[in-house]
C-alpha cells in the first residue's frame, strides 16, 4: 500500500528537481554515481513515466552510462537504431525467454548495451510483443537469489523484481563484481523505508476512511450489481477497428465490428464465445490486438449465426456487465440484442476504490486476479473475461460483507 502525495500533505509544496518526489520523502541524500562499462538504455512505458515511485527514474540517477526514452513504439526509434547498429557494442534485452542466456550462470565478458524495458510486468510483455525488432534482439535474463524488497509495490509473483534491484543483479554479474553496484539499493530501500513510516503515520486516518468506505459502499455501487433476482453476464470483445485517421476509415467508411465476443453467467458459469468475419478488409492491427490469426477470423461463422447464438443464450434477467462501454457499445451499433440493464464494472471499481483504476490488466493485478482464460483459443478477450469475471465478484463480495 503506498502514500499518496495528496495524503501526505505535500500538495502545493516543495518537490525535489532531482529525484521528483515530495522533499519530505526525498531520497537524494542516498544516490551514488557508479560509471559501469555496461551501457543501459532503459525503455519506459509512458503508463510508467512519473510514477512517484518507479525505480527507473532512481537508476539512471545512479548510473551516468543510462538512459531513458519513453513511448510505446520503439522499432522506428533512433535510439534503437542507434544501439543495433552498433557493432563494437552488441544490444542485449533483459528479458525472459526460452532462448535467454541466464547471465548469471554464463555471464558476458564484452561491453554491451543493456535494453531494460520498464513498466508493470503487463505493460512490459506489450512493449516487448508489439516492437518486432526489439523482440528479435538476444536476451538475457537471471533466476532470483531472493524475492524483491519493493514492499509497497505488489509484484505479480515474488521472484519478480523491480527494475532497480534487477539492474544491481545483472550489472554486477556482466562486470564480474557483485558488489560493486550494492550500493544503488541505498536510495531505494530509503524510498521504501520513508513511504512505510509516512503510512504508519497516517494509519489511523486510512482505518477511519477504510471503515466508512465499507459502510459506503453497498450504496456506492450500482444495485444492478448486487441484486440477488438477477443473473449477471460478464461480457468481453475484439473489434476490426481501422486506427482514427487512417484513409480507410475515413475516405472507404470502414467502421468498428466485433469479431470475438466471449461471456460467463456468474450465477450458472455458463459460457458463450463466438467469432465473427470481418465485414470489412481486416485491419492489420486486429489480429495482433485480439491475438487471433487473421486466417481463423476470416474463416468464421457468418456474422448472423453469431447474432441468432447471441439471442438464444441471453435470459430476460440478465445484467450484462463491462469494463468501459465500449465492448456493448459495438453490438448495439450492429443490431445484436442486449439487455437494457448493464452495469459499467470499470466506474463501479472506481467508486469502490474511490479513485482511479487503470486498466483492466492493471486492477485485476492489484486485486490478485487470476488472468488465466477459461475459454481458450479466444485470445485477449478471453483473459479480460477472466480478469472482469474475478473483479466483479470481489466488488459483490466485499458489499455483500458489509456490516
Amino acid at each position: 500500500m503506498v502514500v499518496s502525495d495528496q495524503e501526505l500533505g505535500t500538495r502545493g509544496r516543495a518537490t525535489c528537481a532531482r529525484c521528483l518526489r515530495p522533499a519530505v520523502v526525498c531520497y537524494c541524500a542516498h544516490l551514488v554515481s557508479i560509471p559501469a562499462q555496461t551501457r543501459v538504455v532503459l525503455l519506459q512505458h509512458p503508463r510508467e513515466e512519473g510514477r512517484p515511485i518507479g525505480t527507473a527514474h532512481m537508476a539512471s540517477l545512479c548510473l551516468p552510462s543510462a538512459s531513458v526514452h519513453v513511448g510505446t513504439h520503439f522499432d522506428d526509434a533512433p535510439i534503437l537504431e542507434e544501439i543495433l547498429d552498433n557493432s563494437s557494442r552488441p544490444a542485449y534485452l533483459l528479458y525472459p525467454g526460452e532462448d535467454a542466456r541466464d547471465i548469471v550462470r554464463e555471464p558476458l565478458r564484452e561491453p554491451i548495451t543493456l535494453v531494460v524495458v520498464d513498466g508493470t510486468w503487463a505493460q512490459a510483455k506489450k512493449l516487448v510483443k508489439t516492437n518486432a525488432r526489439l523482440a528479435a534482439m538476444p536476451r538475457v535474463s537471471f533466476v532470483p537469489p531472493s524475492p524483491s524488497e519493493y514492499r509497497i509495490r505488489r509484484e505479480p509473483k515474488e521472484t519478480y523484481l523491480s527494475t532497480l534491484e534487477s539492474l544491481v543483479l545483472v550489472l554486477g554479474a556482466l562486470e564480474g563484481d557483485s558488489a560493486k553496484f550494492a550500493p544503488m539499493m541505498a536510495p531505494f530501500r530509503a524510498m521504501i523505508d520513508k513511504q512505510l513510516a509516512c503510512e504508519r503515520e497516517l494509519q489511523g486516518a486510512r482505518m477511519r476512511r477504510k471503515r466508512n468506505a465499507r459502510r459506503a459502499r453497498r450504496t456506492l455501487l450500482p444495485e444492478l450489481l448486487l441484486d440477488s433476482t438477477r443473473t449477471h453476464v460478464c461480457v468481453s470483445g475484439e473489434a476490426n477497428a481501422w486506427p482514427y485517421g487512417a484513409r480507410e476509415r475515413t475516405d472507404a467508411d470502414y467502421r468498428d465490428e466485433v469479431i470475438v465476443w466471449v461471456a460467463e453467467r456468474l450465477e450458472t458459469g455458463e459460457r458463450f464465445a463466438w467469432m465473427a468475419p470481418p465485414r470489412y478488409p481486416l485491419s492489420p492491427g486486429a489480429p495482433l490486438h485480439a491475438e487471433v490469426p487473421a486466417e481463423r477470423l476470416q474463416t468464421a461463422p457468418a456474422r448472423e449465426a453469431m447474432k441468432e447464438a447471441w439471442a438464444r443464450f441471453l435470459r430476460p434477467s440478465d445484467v450484462v456487465c463491462s469494463w468501459g462501454h465500449h465492448a456493448p457499445g459495438l453490438l448495439l451499433a450492429e443490431g445484436f440484442a442486449l439487455p437494457e440493464a448493464r452495469v459499467d464494472v470499470r466506474s463501479a471499481a472506481r467508486l469502490a476504490a474511490r479513485g482511479k483504476v487503470g486498466t483492466i490488466e492493471e486492477h485485476g493485478g492489484l486485486l490478485g486476479i487470476d488472468a488465466a482464460p477459461k475459454i481458450t483459443e479466444f485470445g485477449r478477450a478471453a483473459r479480460r473475461l477472466a480478469l472482469l469475471v474475478g473483479i466483479t465478484l470481489k466488488l459483490r463480495a466485499a458489499a455483500s460483507t458489509t456490516p
